[in-house]
């Protein structure tokens, strides 16, 4: 008796769909954490560190569309680097994405509950860990209830960052201590690669290509994506200067802090709040986005093959979701956010080197931008995994040779 082919997700996502799923990790809880570590890194040369890391962005977003548009299935750029590459090209690419991103929503879990819950830390522990079983359970139910909660929880972190531009803006109050020490080149690029952990939502895009009615739009939604990203994350980085300064480096809520040295006590709890929102829209939205990159991996036998179960009602891959769950439970429990910012950043940006390799090989006829663009893209994830702080990218590189390991065995094992 023979076994038909495996059960594949439902196409049941329009391009805006996209967009917002794009928009909502990465205008989410990096836009209000990211902006400390980064400016302890690079002082006063935050905003240059934030043009690099929003022009190696774009770059790997050409490079994402082009293959996403080329390749559309479940999986992003481990598909992509298996099928232009080969199989240990794509796996490393899929192992960096889930290990990173796994990071990712672990930081996502304990913004919210830094801004949620301030001070309490045993709360903090227990509300982050809340967040993941939660939305765990909401993704379980279907990828179009994902696509909504996200609208809903995008809508209500936009009109919180409003809300406090105009404050930082409008309010007259400008920081006391400035900028008196710069980062210098390396500072600069360290921080170019910890915010490129807030820009690399695109990704979840990508990851969702079996799901778009029309796959052949999915340039046009990672562009547009990032573009509001970076317009979004330049204005609130430019209100930080000018309200903290020197001060920035020091704090976990930095949007909450600028509204309370501006004098508006008042938006304090507004902002929380919208920070716990788009907290839980980021959350949302990479928990989709890793939980099928670890079903395309369980397809090919990367990953234990128990893992690309599809759910026959919902269409979701139930069990990958869960472990991923699980697995982030753990993380919030046990690290620190700034430890976990970096650990993500150093598997994404490895997962986009393998990402714009890939695009480079493509031939001319699946092309729609320069391979200069992929060059530039590769170069620049190299460079900036290679400045961020020495821990994060031992424990990067430990983690990518475990997994690299661990397929060797099962290869050796399977010949």
């Amino acid at each position: 008796m023979t076994s038909g082919p495996p059960p594949s997700l439902a196409r049941r996502l329009g391009t805006g769909d996209a967009v917002v799923v794009g928009l909502c990790a990465m205008v989410g809880a990096g836009v209000f954490v990211a902006f400390a570590p980064a400016a302890e890194a690079a002082g006063a040369g935050l905003l240059i560190g934030l043009a690099v890391a929003a022009f190696v962005a774009l770059c790997n977003a050409v490079a994402s569309a082009q293959l996403a548009m080329t390749y559309p299935t479940s999986g992003g750029t481990y598909v992509y680097g298996r099928e232009v590459l080969g199989p240990w090209w794509g796996f490393l690419a899929g192992w960096g994405f889930v290990v990173g991103k796994t990071a990712s929503c672990a930081a996502m879990a304990m913004t919210f509950a830094a801004y949620a819950f301030p001070g309490t830390p045993w709360l903090q522990r227990a509300a982050a860990v809340a967040a993941v079983v939660v939305l765990t359970v909401a993704n379980l139910r279907g990828v179009t209830r994902t696509a909504l909660v996200a609208r809903i929880l995008l809508g209500a972190t936009l009109l919180t960052l409003a809300v406090a531009l105009v404050v930082a803006f409008g309010g007259g109050e400008r920081a006391t201590d400035p900028w008196v020490a710069d980062g210098g080149a390396l500072g600069v690029l360290q921080a170019a690669g910890l915010l490129f952990f807030a820009f690399a939502g695109y990704a979840r895009i990508a990851t969702l290509a079996e799901e778009v009615r029309r796959p052949e739009s999915l340039g046009r939604a990672i562009l547009v994506a990032l573009g509001v990203a970076v317009a979004v994350y330049v204005a609130v980085a430019v209100a930080l200067l000018l309200v903290l300064g020197a001060d920035l480096p020091a704090t976990t809520t930095p949007i909450a802090d600028a509204m309370a040295a501006s004098g508006a006590e008042w938006a304090v709890p507004v902002v929380r709040v919208g920070a716990a929102a788009a907290s839980l829209g980021a959350l949302l939205a990479l928990l989709a986005g890793v939980g099928r990159t670890t079903l395309a991996m369980a397809r090919e036998r990367d990953l234990p093959r128990w893992l690309a179960s599809v759910h026959p009602v919902h269409r979701v891959p139930d069990h990958a979701q869960v472990a991923i769950g699980a697995a982030i439970v753990v993380l919030v429990a046990f690290f620190d956010l700034r430890g976990a910012i970096g650990f993500s950043s150093c598997g994404v940006l490895v997962y986009y080197a393998v990402a714009n390799a890939a695009a480079f090989r493509q031939p001319a006829s699946q092309r729609r931008w320069p391979r200069a663009l992929n060059v530039v893209g590769l170069v620049g994830c190299l460079v900036l995994v290679a400045t961020l702080p020495l821990g994060s990218v031992v424990a990067g590189v430990v983690v990518l040779l475990v997994g690299l390991a661990g397929r060797l065995v099962r290869v050796g094992t399977a010949g």
